[in-house]
């Protein structure tokens, strides 16, 4: 027997998650059996092969987890980082279920992970460590546009998903459909216009809407509206730039942000483009004109603020800084962000934590966006922009007509136009981060004994797969 104690032991993350789960079930009417399907993971695929790099032949480990079968194909990101390991990837996976069934997009959950750190490979390196391990995949039937569909996560972006995308339709030729077997890919490789900034929009969307709510606001001592709030933000990747600059242009005051090195803050505010090109030059956020730099890293998360938005990597919040943070609404960008000891201080003295299941699901429906303009083969808005835009031509010089006066060019410009594949694409992101809320808060004020939004959005979810199993007929 171990005599190795519990703070000893290393943080699991998928058992958190099957601690929200257990939780959130216990307020579900579904058979044991479906609870027990959908609870655990369906498929588990590690691997390890060897690539040619400056420093010889490294065996490179790697994962691809498929949490959910409810509905094909599955759908999840991959990450590149040298934490990678199965108990991450496999509660990543099992969250990417729950988020695609909070926000109505018909996949079930996955996600994959190489266990390197990119920044000690140079691009040709990249390149093939991206297209071995896609070819192991493609081995093993686990990629495809009706299969499972890959998407950016930490350290990956766009280039990352056209290598991908090559390498699948090199073992695919003549596959009409094979563009969709990843998204977030370069526009001009099927890609969608909106999709890198969709996970920190969707932030921001999300955000926005929970604090339009008078009553939950009030409980926090918050008028409704982003107008003048404070706002600090864990991350300056892809989520946390964009949450940010969409917060920025909302007109809420970034006070404060972090790197993985790095932390600052400015009560007057900090324009968050022009730190993260400063970042981009120096390396560092420390120097940035104006701002204070932090003692560490991670102070960012303790500053004085209205909301805080975690957006970088999980356990960021936990039992040992929970009591020190000071925000009054916690967003969480990031998966996991916040662990469920953290969870139970800050939810015990009042603090509001938007949950990640709901908060970054803007990337997954964007990626849904992106996954059926490649079946389609037709960009958004092509069939229908000019169309709009004559019809409202047309408006305009009637009401110019019927009342003898013109309208000014900064009016026409705001009417005169039609909407294009990002108009449509925010439009749709906006009305899917709307929607879940309110089908989540909805379960909140239902049921007496749900104490945060985290459960209700795991039970949101955990009833609509549920439904979906019961009418595939597999159970009795």
């Amino acid at each position: 027997m171990s005599n190795q104690t519990d703070a000893q032991k290393p943080h699991s993350f998928f058992e958190d998650v099957l601690r929200y789960f257990d939780y959130a079930a216990s307020f579900v009417n579904a058979p044991d059996g479906i609870l027990e399907q959908i609870k655990y993971c369906n498929s588990v695929y590690k691997m390890r092969f060897p690539v040619k790099t400056s420093r010889g032949i490294e065996v490179i480990e790697a994962y691809r987890v498929e949490h959910s079968h409810h509905k094909l194909p599955t759908k999840g990101g991959i990450r590149y980082n040298e934490n990678v390991n199965q108990d991450e990837v496999m509660a990543l996976a099992a969250l990417m279920t729950y988020k695609c069934a909070i926000v109505d997009v018909p996949f079930g959950g996955a996600k994959g992970g190489i266990t390197i750190n990119p920044r000690d490979y140079n691009v040709d390196e990249l390149e093939r460590i991206t297209r071995r391990y896609t070819t192991e995949l493609v081995k093993k039937n686990f990629i495809g546009p009706g299969i499972d569909v890959p998407a950016p996560d930490y350290g990956t972006g766009e280039r990352e998903m056209a290598w991908m995308a090559d390498t699948y339709a090199s073992f695919s030729m003549g596959e009409l459909n094979a563009l969709g077997c990843v998204t977030g890919k370069p526009v001009s490789q099927g890609g969608i216009r909106g999709r890198r900034e969709a996970t920190g929009l969707g932030v921001f969307y999300g955000t926005r809407y929970a604090m339009s709510f008078e009553d939950d606001m009030k409980k926090l001592g918050l008028s409704t509206g982003l107008a003048g709030k404070t706002v600090a933000v864990q991350g300056l990747g892809n989520v946390g730039y964009h949450a940010a600059k969409f917060f920025f242009e909302g007109g809420a005051k970034i006070v404060s942000l972090g790197e993985y090195n790095s932390s600052i803050y400015n009560a007057n505010g900090i324009d968050p483009s022009e730190a993260k090109a400063f970042f981009s030059a120096n390396g560092t956020l420390h120097g940035y004109p104006g701002s204070t730099a932090l003692p560490n890293n991670t102070d960012v998360l303790e500053v004085d603020c209205d909301v805080l938005i975690p957006a970088a990597l999980e356990n960021q919040i936990n039992g040992g800084n929970a009591a020190r943070i000071k925000a009054k609404i916690i967003a969480e960008g990031a998966n996991g962000p916040v662990t469920p000891e953290a969870e139970d201080i800050i939810t015990a003295r009042g603090g509001m934590i938007i949950p990640d299941i709901y908060m970054n699901a803007g990337g997954v429906t964007v990626s849904y966006f992106e996954w059926l303009k490649n079946l389609s083969h037709v960009r958004f808005g092509r069939m229908e922009k000019r169309y709009q835009q004559n019809m409202n031509n047309s408006i305009i010089q009637a009401i110019e007509s019927s009342t003898g006066k013109a309208l000014t060019e900064t009016q026409k410009k705001v009417l005169d136009r039609g909407a294009d594949e990002q108009d449509l694409v925010y439009s749709g992101l906006e009305e899917s981060m709307i929607t879940a809320y309110d089908q989540i808060r909805a379960t909140y004020l239902k049921h007496d004994g749900i104490r945060n939004l985290r459960t209700a959005a795991f039970v949101t979810a955990i009833e609509k797969i549920a439904v979906s199993y019961e009418m595939m007929g597999i159970f009795p």
